[in-house]
């Protein structure tokens, strides 16, 4: 009996220990999507154009997803996602990524990576907890700039556009291939139990206290990017 006791207190121990490792991962995590948001919002000339932000339904970030490898390529990464709802952003949902490319590919490259959600069908996808990406209007290479070109068809029945970070400049990704999922093991860490993308996204579940700063990022971002918009209408 009493080394049954020991072994469960040295499972509880480790339980714990786990549990405070993803807790202090997922927040690291929360912190640098966090960081990504405020530099984009800082060099509009080399970021994303404003009425592109502005008329996202919801917004994606994996720091830095990991890309390449040697002779097959892949990438893979975790992050955080938050959508419009009626009372403002949602809470944060958390997703992981990753997709690999067959090919001869040397090297690995850490990217920011940030995906618009656009339209009612690219959010359908999303609160579906995984979905591929498949091309074919799923998802593109967003535009870059202070303002999109009037020739670019970001406006019409594209999903998602993608953009990636590397040295402060932002430039479109194509993410063909690659698999979103919910991250299963941050949710439970964060909210004490595995709720749905449906549930986070949607506004039912409160923000938890370690994503204030990174839902602060977000709304800054995106008032900044509503407020250029409406300038750039008057002229």
């Amino acid at each position: 009996m009493k080394r049954f006791t020991v072994l469960l207190l040295v499972a509880f121990a480790g339980v714990l220990s786990w549990a405070g490792e993803q807790k202090k991962d997922v927040t690291e995590r929360l912190q640098m999507a966090s960081d990504v948001l405020n530099q984009m919002s800082s060099a509009p000339d080399k970021g994303i154009p404003e009425e592109v932000l502005g008329s996202a339904k919801c917004i994606a970030v994996v720091p830095h997803l990991v890309k390449g490898g040697f002779i097959v390529g892949g990438k893979h990464g975790r992050g955080v996602a938050t959508c419009r709802t009626a009372d403002g952003w949602s809470a944060p949902a958390f997703i992981s990524v990753g997709g690999g490319s067959a090919g001869l590919q040397i090297g690995v490259e850490g990217v920011d990576l940030i995906m618009l959600i656009m339209n009612d069908k690219g959010m359908q996808q999303l609160l579906s907890s995984k979905f591929q990406i498949s091309g074919e209007g799923s998802a593109a290479a967003g535009p870059v700039g202070r303002h999109a070109s009037a020739g670019t068809d970001w406006k019409m029945d594209t999903q998602m556009l993608t953009y990636s970070r590397s040295k402060g400049a932002f430039a479109g990704l194509t993410l063909e291939g690659a698999v979103v999922q919910q991250d299963s093991d941050s949710t439970i860490s964060v909210y004490g139990r595995d709720v749905t993308f449906q549930s986070v996204l949607k506004g039912r579940v409160a923000t938890p206290d370690i994503a204030k700063e990174f839902m602060k990022a977000v709304a800054v971002a995106a008032h900044k990017a509503k407020v250029e918009e409406a300038r750039q209408d008057k002229k």
